[in-house]
């Protein structure tokens, strides 16, 4: 179906062609003219399926029905990471070139007084993080009031992340009139739950099988002994000549060690992840997509939500533990139709995870040995680093949690602010 069938304004489809697209993703045929309708709504999509862009214009010719003289805060998005946010900001700007509204990300890890400047000169749509954005509600620099749309995006990885929290005590702050779409790449009972709460007879929508690989992806795992893991990527760099190739690893200091290591082997290497300042991760991910940087190593909470143009290859240097990321990883790659390869690198100590990831997808991937890296049988299995510490009461390390509930005092409000910054370096 073809963008100017789907009833969008001249301004969107003008913008839309400045793009050099015409034909509509499965996920905008369908979630565009539910939108425009005015339906809440609940869509499954897999990355890399146009979904942004799904809930990004409609939403935009919604907001051109009605224009108010002041400008109150009429769309909030909330995603779960810097990344995205500042991802689906740039989709709105696209999208919105040929129309008066503005917009502004709000997420940790920068100063919150610029952003504090452009809420006090007025904006139409806000794109935020889950604990900026309650700093905000904190120091009273937002009004939520006016919100006419709530836009979740990858519901699941927020509520991964420990989010839930912090999504709640956001709902209560706004209007009970409003339109309601959540986005999620699963549909898992608490995603059921959130959406039983949060939306008003919603329409649902899926556009791939649950839990399914974006179609285009070649997957292939190298069974190799852990310690020549390092040793197989280089090589397969080299021999296949790969330009720009995104790394998996489980942990933030085996994403340095890593970038490190293959920056020796001559690969120019970077290292992203929640440890790094958000300008640090701003410079490898624009290095990393203008070529100046050959391999991004990532751990997934920092992967998740990069879009990168045509991403040819995506390696599991470690398999993730659980095993639905493994798809989120996968899906890196193989965007808008492109092809996509994705390559694991698989140790005696993993074969439990890599049963685990084919029975979610109902299907063995396909095993290749490299010559020269055959693994070695009298290896023995040792267990696998998670890199994740467990707090007694199951809560992991960075989650936020307000017992209390309702409006703080000053001192909650310092320790609430605390906890936001250490929440925040996490992600």
């Amino acid at each position: 179906m073809q963008f100017n069938q789907l009833g969008l304004s001249a301004e969107l489809l003008r913008a839309i062609d400045d793009k050099g697209y015409t034909q509509a993703t499965p996920i905008q045929q369908q979630a565009i003219p539910l939108i425009l309708e005015g339906k809440d709504l609940l869509a499954g999509a897999q990355t890399g399926t146009g979904k942004t862009a799904g809930f990004t214009l409609p939403l935009l010719q919604l907001l051109q029905r009605s224009s108010p003289g002041p400008r109150p805060v009429r769309v909030l998005i909330l995603t779960p990471t810097r990344e995205l946010a500042a991802q689906v900001g740039e989709s709105v700007r696209v999208y919105g070139r040929h129309l008066p509204f503005r917009v502004a990300e709000i997420y940790g890890g920068v100063s919150i007084n610029p952003q504090i400047s452009k809420l006090r000169k007025g904006v139409d749509i806000v794109v935020a993080t889950p604990g900026r954005l309650l700093d905000h509600l904190q120091q009273k620099t937002i009004d939520l009031s006016g919100i006419e749309i709530l836009v979740l995006d990858e519901a699941d990885r927020m509520l991964d992340m420990g989010f839930i929290r912090d999504i709640r005590r956001i709902f209560q702050v706004l209007p009970n009139e409003r339109q309601n779409l959540l986005f999620s790449a699963t549909f898992s009972n608490e995603i059921r739950r959130l959406a039983a709460d949060l939306l008003n007879a919603p329409t649902e929508i899926q556009v791939a099988r649950r839990n399914s690989p974006v179609e285009g992806v070649k997957q292939l795992v190298h069974p190799v002994d852990r310690r020549r893991k390092r040793e197989l990527l280089s090589h397969r760099i080299g021999v296949e000549n790969w330009k720009q190739v995104l790394v998996f690893t489980r942990t933030k200091h085996g994403a340095n060690r890593l970038a490190s290591q293959l920056s020796a082997d001559g690969l120019v290497s970077a290292a992203i992840h929640g440890n790094k300042s958000q300008g640090a991760r701003t410079r490898a991910l624009e290095d990393f997509k203008s070529g100046a940087v050959r391999v991004l190593v990532a751990t997934d909470i920092a992967a998740r939500g990069l879009d990168i143009d045509r991403l040819p290859h995506v390696v599991n240097y470690e398999l993730p533990n659980v095993p639905e990321d493994y798809v989120h990883r996968i899906g890196r790659t193989a965007r808008a139709g492109q092809e996509g390869h994705a390559v694991s690198l698989v140790c005696v100590d993993e074969h439990g995870l890599l049963r685990g990831i084919e029975r979610l997808l109902k299907s063995e991937i396909e095993k290749q040995i490299i010559p020269g890296y055959e693994p070695d049988p009298r290896i023995k299995a040792e267990p696998v680093e998670t890199g994740r510490r467990q707090r007694p009461n199951g809560q992991r390390a960075g989650d936020r949690k307000n017992a209390r509930g309702g409006a703080p005092n000053a001192r909650s409000g310092q320790r609430q602010r605390s906890t936001s910054r250490r929440r925040r370096a996490a992600v």
